[in-house]
């Protein structure tokens, strides 16, 4: 089940240049930048309140799915994600009732594990699941820099 929206993922031809313009429509600077390998992305996370994130994400491997979503769709909205208490469990109940994974186990991430759900089955829009590790429970989502950030 879904427990709360947790941050929306951003696609950019260009981190550096894209940091700016963010911080003045949002009104803060990221609380984090750095490269997220389990994604071939360079990431910067912006906190806009109530424990959401937006997350602008530049591919760092040509060939890799943001890459290639990057050359297809251009910049924008690329994700949305959701914090789960369990993404394996939810990816199997989703795919019950005829939604489809983009793999059926999660991937272990930095801050715990995720999935994705495909475009396919969600009128277009790829969302992804996120569990996160026992501590992150403990950090306040306002430190996002010490859960070590993934995407």
């Amino acid at each position: 089940m879904v427990k709360k929206l947790d941050h929306v993922g951003i696609v950019v031809n260009n981190l550096d240049e894209s940091i700016p313009l963010y911080e003045r429509i949002l009104g803060v600077k990221p609380v984090a930048v750095q490269d997220v390998p389990t994604q071939n992305v360079k990431a910067a996370f912006f906190e806009v309140g109530n424990g959401v994130v937006v997350e602008l994400i530049e591919p760092i491997v040509p060939d890799s799915g943001v890459a290639r979503f990057l050359k297809k769709h251009g910049q924008g909205v690329h994700h949305i994600c959701f914090e789960v208490d369990e993404v394996d469990k939810e990816l199997k109940s989703l795919a019950e009732k005829g939604i489809e994974p983009v793999s059926r186990q999660g991937q272990n991430d930095v801050t715990g594990r995720i999935g994705f759900l495909h475009p396919r089955s969600t009128r277009g829009v790829l969302i992804e699941l996120a569990q996160y590790k026992n501590l992150e429970k403990e950090i306040s989502v306002g430190s996002r820099k010490n859960k070590g950030i993934a995407g």
